[in-house]
């Protein structure tokens, strides 16, 4: 793409985050350029056919939406319809898999130590929620909002697995409430850098309830509004532009140059400081997952004869992810080997959505699956990331198989040449596709939300070096998941300041 050109602002790279920058500030008068790499906007949060011939739109990389706010949605008039989840989570025993827990919304919780640990979780969310879309709080001004110094401590002073296994003694139940601390996180219950107390917290405080719902239409239908919402409020976007460089007031790509008073940067730190012609300021960012989509003709038999496929697989259904299973997986995973049985949770959008299938497979009764494997970090694959894929993808298909009465390539869809319709995603997949570094989901550790200097009290958790270059993307403070946040906030520091 060639030409030069100036605007008020410069937005490097599509992703929804930056999506939502561009509609705040094209509303608030502001001329705005977005720049993608690739053909079509959206990053990671996008809905596409994996399959050749098959109808099928997959929320391939994105699954679950809780951390959008309802602010972003009302102020940018977006049509985004969620989808609640009656069933929270079924869960297998690890010891025998025909024996499940079932956390159904309608029933009786798991129990008392279940429903303490989560009305401590509560309290924070009523809490934190509200901070996220205000300027960056001190430390101590956040405690005193939260008012609870023993929820305080337990989640921003104390490795979460203390408050975990102090409320709930079943293994079981460890596991489920410990996998809110690892998605895309490698860490342990009891780290003491206290990474996944951080990963816990932004999955528990979402709308102040820590929901995980179901965007109607796949997440590219989010995607599609943000879009419109932009170019309707007057943004330019333009794809297949690989920005080049990032300079004081200035954007370069192979034949163009735009300029502009702000620079808001949608990628990760670690791109932009290469961009900038820097050295990496955070050098640690890895993923720690291996993302797979299948298509299914039917849902599998259950070992657990009581319950219904069809509720088993409407929450998030654990597998293998019993508390002493995700410690030992991450200590195999840390010395260098997959874990022998590899801890993973699937979703099955299809049965809150069947609009994401065709009507000849929606006739036919066949269901999508999502499933998203723990503990299978970036370092395993550099030396083989294909012949590593396959072998991981076997293993997390084989711990599924394990709590099922069949396997699950049995129930598998085919396309028309006969292939099965499955897919996996590695780390460096995701690098290589998405720009996430060494295919870090929150392209880079999460951070508190609050501010851990005193120079960045009052700030919007954006602000770099330089006054006129902002991050809006998810490694902004306050960034990570489907949310928005980093790019209205960017917006917010752009035309209120701090």
């Amino acid at each position: 793409m060639a030409g030069d050109s100036r605007h008020d602002v410069v937005i490097v790279g599509g992703g929804h985050n930056g999506l939502v920058a561009a509609a705040y500030l094209a509303r608030a008068g502001r001329s705005v350029i977005v720049l993608e790499r690739r053909d079509h906007v959206g990053g990671a949060a996008v809905s596409e056919r994996p399959w050749p011939g098959v109808d099928a739109r997959l929320s391939r990389y994105a699954y679950l939406v809780s951390l959008l706010p309802r602010q972003i949605i009302d102020d940018l008039g977006l049509q985004v319809t969620l989808g609640r989840r009656r069933i929270s989570s079924y869960t297998p025993q690890p010891d025998d898999p025909a024996k499940a827990i079932l956390v159904d919304e309608e029933a009786p919780s798991p129990g008392p130590g279940w429903d303490r640990l989560y009305a401590t979780a509560r309290t924070v969310a009523d809490a934190v929620w509200p901070t996220l879309t205000e300027p960056l709080p001190s430390r101590a001004s956040l405690r005193a909002r939260v008012a609870d110094e023993a929820a305080w401590e337990a989640l921003f002073e104390r490795p979460i697995g203390e408050l975990l296994e102090d409320c709930l003694d079943d293994d079981a139940l460890r596991g489920i409430a410990l996998t809110d601390a690892l998605i895309g996180t490698f860490a342990g219950a009891h780290d003491a850098d206290l990474r996944q107390n951080r990963c816990f917290l932004y999955h528990v405080i979402g709308g102040g309830t820590g929901h995980w719902d179901v965007p109607i239409g796949g997440m590219g239908a989010v995607t599609d509004a943000l879009r419109d919402a932009a170019l309707a409020a007057g943004a330019e976007i333009r794809c297949g532009v690989d920005v080049a460089a990032v300079e004081p007031g200035a954007v370069r790509w192979d034949g163009g140059v735009a300029t502009a008073g702000h620079v808001l940067a949608n990628v990760a730190p670690a791109v932009l400081d290469r961009l900038r012609g820097r050295e990496p300021s955070d050098t640690t960012p890895e993923g720690a997952q291996l993302k797979v989509n299948l298509l299914l003709a039917r849902l599998p038999r259950l070992r657990d004869s009581a319950v219904d496929p069809a509720d088993a697989f409407a929450g998030t259904f654990h597998v293998n992810e019993g508390y002493e299973q995700l410690e030992r997986a991450r200590a195999q995973a840390a010395g260098g080997a997959l874990p022998d049985r590899v801890p993973c949770e699937i979703y099955c959008h299809s049965l809150t959505d069947p609009s994401i299938l065709g009507p000849e497979l929606r006739a036919a009764g066949a269901q999508t699956l999502t499933c998203f494997a723990l503990h299978l970090p970036t370092r395993l694959f550099r030396a083989d990331n294909d012949g590593t894929r396959e072998r991981a993808l076997a293993a997390t298909l084989a711990s599924l198989d394990s709590v099922l009465a069949e396997p699950v390539l049995d129930c598998v869809w085919r396309n028309p040449e006969g292939r099965p319709c499955v897919e996996a995603r590695t780390p460096l997949d995701l690098e290589a596709e998405l720009g996430l570094p060494s295919g870090n989901i929150f392209h880079r550790d999460l951070t508190w939300p609050f501010a851990e200097t005193d120079a960045e009290v009052g700030t919007w958790g954006v602000e770099t070096d330089d006054p006129r270059l902002l991050i809006c993307g998810a490694g902004a403070r306050r960034g990570g998941g489907v949310s928005g946040v980093p790019g209205r906030n960017a917006a917010m520091a752009v035309l209120k300041g701090r």
